[in-house]
């Protein structure tokens, strides 16, 4: 069987048609199948509902898609920096399936392996799961969540062969690897394409049975979104002592051996103040378990990024998996601690940090595969809002990302324990801050310690 093709438009002419469900690879800009999705926009198809975790930038990736008016309907996990994107929704000009990112990408491979359909925690008493199917198993609630099988599957790979078996590069698996498996059609791009034989059978991600048509890319862009490094002063970006304080308070609640998630924003300057004499594996669910410090400027790879989409390093013993593979870690319960950032807290622990109805949409991420999955929540946050408003209140008033899920929330001005039952406890006020200071700033009750630690 001949799988490969002279180019992009030649793989896709007979195969695309107006309406069509087309799932794309990709994590933000890493991974893209850059000349697939420029020859979808040059076929001029229309109508089209694409699934990806995001839609790339304004002026690239998917974004070229929406500024045509080629897409109908997106299904992703995060809208982000894509303004075109956040604007025709807010509009009522595009259509928005919001799903958590380890959802999307177990759609993905679900379908791919002929599961319909299957339950999971994630987004359980949210805005994103109303309506849906719940079942309890042992006492616990679980959505019940469709499987995706799109019409057609655009992949980029690193190396592959000319049987079609491929080889996908760092962090720039994620969603290709569960989006090929699951597509009617799969046609994937390769920087490079080798006789059969020449790739070692150990090393193969997706094996040439999901593989239908094959392309040698050309003239690959691959633009980074967020050139972070060691060298550049970047990494002090949103740095103040108060932060400096939240990032130092909750790196004594990391263990050594642990496996830890941090969201991105605020939680990433945790990083920054872990002890060298205890040893910590920070976790990416794009792809990274062995997060490694922000490269050099020399050392900069647009393949090699994070959940936030700044470059980074890894360390020795990591390891690359796919989406699919990434949120399975901590849906099964194998991620120690995360910290997340957050909008709104409740006294109970429920979560709010996706969404401002009518003004901002940003999509939920992994967050609410985080809150459902991770042994421990942290949470790092202002106390107040920019208008002095409280952000800790009885009840949260934005869209959940989790209800009854996070165990510890530290602020600028104290920390508190959380219990689901009793609701908060301040254990700890900050050097910026006291009692009385705390009482007024916070929008519901709270207990506090009696060993009550500053203030």
């Amino acid at each position: 069987m001949n799988k490969l093709y002279k180019n992009a438009e030649e793989a896709l002419s007979d195969v695309i048609k107006d309406g069509m469900l087309v799932a794309a690879g990709g994590f933000g800009l890493c991974g893209i199948p850059e000349n697939l999705i420029n020859a979808l926009k040059e076929s001029n198809v229309k109508d089209l509902t694409v699934v990806s975790n995001n839609a790339g930038v304004d002026d690239f990736g998917l974004g070229l898609l929406l500024q045509t008016r080629q897409i109908k309907k997106m299904v992703a996990s995060y809208v982000g920096e894509n303004k075109i994107f956040e604007q025709q929704y807010l509009n009522g000009e595009l259509e928005l399936e919001l799903v958590p990112q380890g959802t999307l990408s177990e759609k993905l491979r679900a379908g791919g392996a002929g599961i319909p359909g299957f339950y999971t925690r994630t987004g359980y008493m949210t805005k994103l799961t109303e309506g849906k199917e719940i079942k309890n198993f042992n006492g616990v609630d679980y959505v019940l969540e469709e499987s995706i099988v799109p019409d057609l599957s655009i992949i980029k790979g690193w190396k592959a062969d000319k049987a079609g078996n491929v080889i996908f590069r760092y962090t720039a698996n994620n969603y290709n690897e569960p989006a090929a498996k699951a597509g009617k059609m799969t046609v994937v791009e390769v920087e490079e394409i080798v006789e059969v034989g020449e790739l070692d059978p150990h090393c193969i991600h997706l094996p040439g049975v999901y593989v239908d048509r094959l392309i040698k890319g050309r003239n690959y862009e691959k633009p980074i979104e967020q050139i972070t490094t060691s060298d550049s002063g970047v990494t002090a970006k949103g740095f103040n002592e108060k932060r400096e304080w939240m990032a130092k308070r909750i790196v004594k609640e990391l263990k050594d051996g642990a496996y830890v998630n941090l969201g991105i924003g605020m939680p990433t300057l945790v990083a920054n103040y872990i002890p060298e004499d205890i040893e910590i594996t920070l976790h990416s669910e794009n792809g990274l378990m062995g997060i490694g410090p922000f490269p050099k400027r020399d050392e900069v790879d647009p393949d090699l990024i994070n959940a936030g989409k700044q470059t980074v390093t890894f360390k020795k013993g990591a390891s690359f998996f796919d989406s699919s593979e990434s949120f399975a870690m901590v849906r099964g319960g194998h991620i120690d601690l995360s910290v997340l950032g957050g909008m709104q807290v409740s006294k109970y622990g429920d979560l709010a940090n996706w969404m401002i109805p009518g003004k901002m949409v940003k999509g939920p991420g992994g967050g609410m595969d985080l809150v459902s999955g991770v042994k421990k929540l942290v949470i790092m946050m202002e106390h107040v809002a920019k208008d002095g408003s409280p952000k800790i209140l009885n009840e949260c008033s934005l869209p959940l990302t989790g209800k009854n899920v996070a165990n510890m929330l530290v602020t600028d001005k104290g920390v508190f324990k959380i219990d689901k039952n009793e609701g908060l406890t301040l254990i700890e006020i900050s050097p910026y801050s006291d009692l009385e200071d705390i009482k007024n700033s916070t929008g519901c009750d709270f207990q506090v310690a009696d060993n009550l630690i500053g203030g």
